[in-house]
């Protein structure tokens, strides 16, 4: 039964009338609602003591751990959705690509993919793979009760550039190399990605998850006709596999100002929106029929109380016209932020919307 449908002769499921699916689905809400992106961790001291010890690819591979690591930030904040702790590349790791999560670095893999012979790494993602992410998922929704659980997947693009790259790079020389220098084997590595991709989050919807959000953190680094010609695709294929499920669809990339039409065209129902854009001109360059996610610089959180309620004012007023609109900050929560802040503008922003 899809979180965000509600077919005739059927109770719709717990979460289908929360300020969050409501507002993914531009209908009327009673408040703004607020989640933020990374706020499973990271900043939380309770999630550095649950954590302590547990390389971060076996924390997202411990069903316990994952649904505590994820109710945290509900329990502490009052936010409107939960967020599945896990990273972008567990389906990899899933799949049996040889890679780690070296502290201080980020995602290393040990055999990038640089030729079309090492295509073969790629085999299909089946349920079975990621049986921890299922049973984490029906144990989180129990907990949950109302408050929607979004899953998330990292894009074909970003997962690619990893691959290709062999870890986190500044300037995605050899992914673009091959984008640039070979569009077939570029096009094969993204579609089967695509694939993987979308397995990935049918297993997390089919588990219970109300929301989707893929992450494309690096497509920032493409110019929009380069994103139209050699990304727009596979991400498409992601969305359009999953959406008989009927779930609200968000689409998310940092640096994305240029490519935001582009973004909401791959099929997103909700396209985040990052810092660097109002949102009144993000709703512009996106076009009707989309709700829009964002968009409070993370770094406005380190201000004072006084400068955090300023700014907040300042996204809310460039939203009031939005069809949708749901709040969160412009990238992820950092790491040295104050938890306290973070309770704080969910009170504030709930205060300051509420009808």
């Amino acid at each position: 039964m899809s979180a965000n449908a509600s077919p005739t002769g059927q109770q719709p499921t717990a979460t289908y009338d929360s300020a969050f699916l409501r507002a993914c689905r531009r209908e009327p809400v009673p408040h703004t609602p607020v989640w933020f992106m990374r706020q499973a961790g990271r900043s939380l001291p309770e999630y550095r003591k649950v954590r302590e010890g547990i390389p971060m690819l076996e924390s997202c591979m411990r069903p316990e751990l994952v649904t505590e690591i994820t109710l945290q930030p509900v329990r502490r904040h009052n936010v409107d959705a939960a967020i599945y702790f896990s990273d972008i590349v567990v389906p990899l790791k899933a799949i049996g690509i040889d890679l780690d999560i070296k502290p201080g670095v980020g995602p290393v893999v040990e055999r990038p993919i640089r030729t079309r012979a090492d295509l073969a790494q790629l085999r299909d993602l089946t349920p079975e793979d990621v049986s921890y992410v299922t049973e984490a998922i029906g144990m989180l929704t129990r907990e949950l009760g109302s408050t929607p659980l979004i899953g998330f997947a990292g894009a074909p693009f970003t997962l690619a550039s990893y691959l290709v790259e062999g870890g986190p790079s500044r300037t995605y020389e050899n992914a673009k190399a091959m984008m640039y220098g070979d569009p077939e084997l570029w096009a094969d590595l993204l579609d089967r990605l695509a694939d993987i991709t979308a397995a990935f989050l049918k297993v997390q919807i089919e588990a219970g998850a109300s929301a989707v959000q893929l992450f494309d953190s690096w497509a920032g680094a493409l110019a929009p006709a380069d994103y139209r010609r050699s990304v727009l695709p596979a991400s498409a294929k992601v969305f359009q596999a999953v959406a008989g499920y009927g779930v609200p669809r968000i689409h998310f990339g940092v640096g994305t100002g240029e490519l935001l039409k582009l973004m909401g065209e791959a099929g997103a129902d909700v396209v985040g929106v990052d810092w660097r854009v109002p949102l009144d001109e993000a709703a512009r360059r996106v076009g009707p029929g989309k709700a829009l996610q964002g968009n409070l610089d993370p770094t406005v959180l380190f201000a004072t109380k006084e400068a955090v309620e300023a700014k907040t004012r300042e996204v809310l007023e460039t939203a009031a016209g939005l069809e949708g609109h749901v709040f969160n900050l412009g990238h992820g929560v950092m790491p040295s932020t104050d938890p306290d802040a973070l309770t704080r503008l969910v009170d504030y922003v709930h205060t300051r919307t509420a009808h």
